[in-house]
């Protein structure tokens, strides 16, 4: 289950992505310009209303993991450092919530070892990384691009 801080990261990161992809649109920039235009955290909070002390801690998180920038002073605020196509909901999962994975002994990055078990014949633990691979084979090939996008398949304005 995705925690509380996750999901408003994600309705932070398609506000940054939608906005970006509207700014190109209009200016008629090509596909590998920069997303560096500012959002500020009061445009993010008008569009998905949160906790604007919350969302400030969220993208500190996000920008010290190496998702987001930002600028400081009048139009200040928060962009996307790489094009959303390049990051996987994966990545931003691990920097806010930690492992994937159901079990710490299933976790391919924070491995921890499950107290008085064998996992050699754990059941359980052969079922958790069946759950662990299929949630990975989704959340690393959707990237912060697919925020953007309906599930109509229409993209979406900020």
């Amino acid at each position: 289950m995705l925690s509380k801080k996750a999901q408003y990261a994600f309705r932070a990161l398609s506000t940054l992505v939608r906005r970006d992809l509207a700014r190109r649109n209009e200016q008629n920039a090509p596909e590998s310009s920069a997303f560096d235009a500012p959002t500020s955290i009061s445009n993010m909070v008008q569009i998905h209303p949160m906790s604007t002390k919350f969302l400030e801690t969220i993208l500190l998180d996000l920008k010290r993991g190496g998702i987001l920038g930002s600028k400081k002073g009048k139009g200040g605020g928060y962009y996307l450092l790489k094009h959303p196509d390049d990051t996987p909901l994966a990545q931003v999962i691990r920097i806010l919530d930690g492992p994937i994975a159901p079990l710490p002994c299933v976790s391919l990055h924070f491995y921890e070892r499950c107290h008085d078990c064998n996992e050699a014949v754990c059941g359980l633990n052969r079922l958790m990384a069946e759950v662990r691979d299929a949630n990975l084979a989704v959340l690393e090939q959707r990237t912060l691009s697919d925020l953007a996008v309906h599930p109509e398949g229409a993209a979406a304005s900020a």
